[in-house]
């Protein structure tokens, strides 16, 4: 990997999560030093204790944009060891039937379940052996000065402070991010911050008495209920790590957790919505009491930097609901983009400019697509009306390749920018609905008549995806 065109300058990263030990990673490569501050303690202590990642995992979904990001520095071949590939949904009923449904047209178009906890811990490791990279745990930050470049940094374990001056900052410190509340503090710029009506409790679904899994390995499972639903993504020791959910309070649906208050109030719930479950899960109650119940939130600001000195990436400049399994291949994207500027430009406000310009459309789209994909996803999974669409999806896609590619597969498994995928599914949504309204329940439609529209409404898209595309894998070096 080629030196950075700029200036030799420290890059002092706040958040050790995932996207800022990414990053790390791609600065140290290209010759920066860096300084890593983490408030959390060492997460690979709570690893050897096999505690890592209790509490708020929501297993992650890793696919075609951070396998990319891995990739480009030679990560991708051990994380997806780690990895189950799911190349499709398992959709149960409440009747206890179960239907499959592919991601794409292959079973190479699969997602990637992979615990949080374990690749932060590798990422952090990769970091940590990388030349120029300093790490500290138990730290945290409070008071940036950004006119004076300098912040105080409190040591949790003796309450210590010290001041810190920076070259250049970089947040990387998640949605409630203390860099991004300095930035704000003092440009007021527009931000909004928008907690969605649901929250999520994470279950645990045991390996068999016996070893191996309960249910179908090779796929991401979801019990659609309309309000409410729960998934479940597999882990490498036969478990499962499950999640519902589900409204807040009686002020958005009936069912919600306000009104789950006793054993019984839950039982009852599972039992009606979730009988299978219940049957593979039978500490549900118990677990249901003892995890804490999350919020999901979606962020969006109008300033990502300040000056030439302070950026924010990842979640602490866009947090997003993790219902497109997005989140961190979005916070991994910009990472990439990041580096690919620090390739090209010669000022790091040109850099941060660039960068803001580049990655906030794409991140409000897939933010966008996110909430809907929650109705997808609790909802539309189970609508024969929907399970038609993905027929006639199917059929264009294998008819039509180079004009039709569905904004799943546009967002899941290829590069093309958030903004254009969501471009994209705006006009395929409208001509399926107009399909189906025309054949329904028919899926032997007549393609052919179609194709010339597909062409001129969707054949320039397309093309502009296909150039851009090959014009990304030939500049990364």
């Amino acid at each position: 990997m080629q030196s950075s065109l700029l200036p030799k300058k420290q890059i002092t990263i706040i958040g050790a999560g995932l996207v800022g030990s990414l990053l790390a990673i791609y600065c140290a490569k290209r010759g920066f030093r860096v300084q890593m501050f983490e408030r959390r303690p060492d997460p690979r202590i709570k690893l050897a204790l096999g505690k890592v990642g209790e509490g708020r995992s929501i297993n992650l979904a890793i696919s075609k944009r951070g396998i990319n990001a891995l990739q480009n520095v030679g990560l991708e071949a051990e994380v997806l060891e780690e990895a189950i590939a799911m190349p499709g949904r398992m959709m149960h009923s409440p009747d206890g039937g179960l239907v499959f449904q592919a991601y794409g047209q292959t079973t190479k178009d699969a997602i990637n379940s992979i615990s949080r906890g374990w690749l932060n811990c590798y990422l952090l490791d990769c970091a940590q052996k990388m030349p120029g990279v300093e790490i500290l745990f138990d730290q945290k930050i409070q008071n940036v000065d950004l006119d004076q470049k300098s912040f105080t940094l409190i040591e949790n374990a003796t309450q210590k402070e010290r001041k810190i001056f920076y070259e250049i900052l970089i947040g990387t410190d998640g949605s409630a991010s203390a860099v991004r509340k300095s930035l704000h503090k003092k440009m007021q710029f527009s931000m909004s911050e928008e907690e969605l009506s649901h929250g999520y409790k994470e279950f645990v679904m045991p390996e068999k008495p016996s070893g191996g899994y309960q249910m179908e390995k090779s796929a991401l499972h979801i019990w659609p209920r309309g309000s409410h639903m729960m998934i479940a993504l597999p882990n490498r020791d036969g478990s499962y790590t499950c999640t519902l959910f589900l409204a807040n309070s009686s002020k958005s649906f009936s069912d919600n957790f306000e009104n789950l208050k006793t054993p019984e109030d839950v039982r009852s719930f599972f039992t009606k919505n979730y009988k299978d479950f219940c049957d593979l899960v039978p500490d549900f109650v118990d677990q249901y009491f003892d995890h804490p119940t999350g919020k999901m939130v979606t962020l969006k600001c109008d300033q990502w930097a300040y000056n030439d000195n302070v950026l924010l990436m990842g979640d602490a400049a866009h947090a997003i609901v993790p219902f497109f399994g997005q989140g961190m291949n979005c916070g991994f994207e910009d990472v990439v983009a990041f580096d690919k500027l620090l390739q090209t430009e010669s000022n790091w406000r040109d850099v941060f400019v660039k960068f803001f310009n580049e990655r906030k459309k794409n991140a409000d789209a897939i933010a966008d697509m996110a909430v809907e994909n929650l109705t997808e996803m609790s909802t539309k999974t189970a609508d024969p009306k929907f399970l038609y669409q993905k027929q006639i999806e199917k059929k264009l896609q294998e008819a039509m390749p180079q004009n039709y590619q569905s904004r799943y597969t546009l967002v899941s498994f290829s590069l093309t920018p958030y903004r254009w995928a969501y471009e994209v599914g705006q006009v395929q949504s409208r001509l399926l609905d107009e399909m189906t309204e025309k054949y329904y329940p028919n899926v032997d439609i007549p393609v052919h008549e179609w194709s010339e529209r597909i062409e001129k409404e969707l054949g320039p898209m397309m093309t502009q995806i296909q150039k851009h595309l090959a014009k990304e894998s030939a500049t990364w070096i």
